[in-house]
């Protein structure tokens, strides 16, 4: 696989040699499995590691994941924490903090149906305490705990830094079901390491002297911090897990930005040229297919700059393409290129292909 200071070339990555339907998900279990590998080492051990599962999906994949020592997992929907444990998982956390009663009753039920497991939500409000203590007060379920999630500066979800924090911890200690914090540093995506370093190391030393204070009230210090930009970063001292999600295919993005880690693309979207005019090649490739969430002229890094996406379609700047050709498009974010396919063609370690299931956009 080539890669260049534009990171990989898309036309590197690999095609099936028979007819496929386009679009189509396709995923090189080899590259997983090294990226796998780097991100262990990056975390300082498997032990550490608690990879995001929302990037792929997928049963195989957690199976994989488990068959290399992980042993804890972060999952985003009641379907992710479904088939985590369903796939074995021993330590599954919904990273979600949510009052909303019938996914709190799915993710409970869940738990039940799985008793040797450890289970744990987030909760950053006295809302999604009672929530939950309405659920476990009707449904009794052994094996869930609580974290708090606290917001570290990224603005979306997340109690803040401070008294009202432990107050709210405090509430769960009491109840028994109390298992830690939670912070995703999110906003934290500076393509200069040593910037990114330097910020994180401001978040851990206030995060530090929080979770100190903390301990002094007997609250467990347990800490899941970091995601893709910074799970490398963050000192084991304090952060006891690290979750990034995005390594398992990598991205357009990632493998640029964060080339010093080692990924390789991992998952790319197969197109087909349908059309080509005057410099132009329209592809059956559109916001339905890669990455809807990013601005339409950076979805993908393709064969050529992308001048505009549809639907169905993507029209790119390119001069050699023909009529038939199939193409591969690396999704400037992969979780929401994969969310999009409820199946994946894998090119297996020996180089054959199969069709394998994954979640799609099943919540």
């Amino acid at each position: 696989m080539v890669e260049t200071a534009q990171g990989t070339a898309p036309e590197t990555l690999p095609l099936p040699h028979f007819p496929v339907e386009t679009p189509c998900f396709a995923i090189l279990e080899d590259a997983v499995q090294h990226n796998l590998r780097q991100t262990i080492k990056g975390a300082g051990g498997v032990e550490r590691l608690m990879p995001h599962i929302k990037t792929h999906r997928s049963p195989w994949i957690i199976s994989l994941m488990l068959a290399e020592g992980v042993q804890a997992f972060k999952t985003a929907t009641p379907a992710e924490v479904e088939i985590a444990l369903g796939a074995g998982a021993p330590h599954v956390v919904w990273a979600y903090p949510t009052v909303n009663p019938v996914a709190i009753a799915r993710v409970s039920q869940a738990a039940r149906a799985h008793p040797r497991a450890r289970v744990c939500a987030l909760v950053d409000s006295r809302d999604g305490i009672e929530s939950w203590w309405d659920e476990l007060a009707r449904a009794p379920t052994p094996n869930v705990r609580l974290r708090v999630d606290l917001d570290p500066g990224l603005g979306r979800t997340g109690i803040a830094i401070g008294p009202d924090a432990q107050d709210l911890a405090a509430r769960l200690q009491r109840d028994g079901l109390f298992e830690g914090w939670h912070a995703y540093d999110g906003h934290i995506q500076n393509p200069d390491r040593a910037e990114r370093i330097a910020r994180v190391q401001e978040l851990a030393d206030r995060l530090g002297e929080f979770i100190s204070e903390g301990k002094r009230q007997g609250l467990q210090p347990d800490l899941i911090a970091a995601g893709s930009y910074s799970f490398d970063i963050w000192p084991r001292r304090l952060a006891r897990w690290v979750s990034p999600g995005s390594w398992t295919y990598s991205s357009s993005q990632h493998d640029v930005e964060l080339a010093d880690i080692g990924w390789r693309i991992g998952g790319y979207v197969i197109a087909t040229v349908l059309s080509v005019r005057g410099g132009m090649a329209t592809l059956d490739a559109g916001s339905k297919a890669v990455s809807p969430d990013m601005p339409a002229l950076n979805r993908f890094r393709g064969p050529g700059p992308i001048k505009m996406v549809k639907e169905e379609h993507a029209v790119i700047e390119a001069e050699h393409l023909k009529v038939g050709q199939q193409v591969a498009l690396i999704p400037r974010h992969g979780c929401t290129a994969a969310y999009l396919y409820n199946r994946a063609l894998v090119r297996l370690m020996n180089g054959s292909w199969e069709y394998r299931d994954q979640l799609g956009a099943t919540r």
